[in-house]
């Protein structure tokens, strides 16, 4: 088995720079995202609702069509 290499001390701590900046960024922009998704979201189930509700009216609508006298 070979033995380790010594890592230089400067890649190590460009190693460990980007490890926390890339942290930061992604709080960051989970920060940002967070808001917009909720409100996305707010808007979905409001549609949900509307369309849940069209639904409810249009199988009422075919059962009342379908129960004719004619049949």
């Amino acid at each position: 088995m070979v033995p380790p290499v010594a890592v230089s001390p400067l890649i190590k701590t460009a190693r460990w720079s980007a490890l926390l900046l890339g942290m930061f960024y992604g709080k960051q922009r989970f920060d940002y995202l967070k808001p917009i998704a909720e409100e996305e979201k707010r808007v979905e189930e409001a549609e949900k609702k509307i369309r849940e509700e069209q639904e409810r009216i249009y199988k009422q609508l075919a059962e009342a069509n379908s129960d004719s006298i004619l049949k």
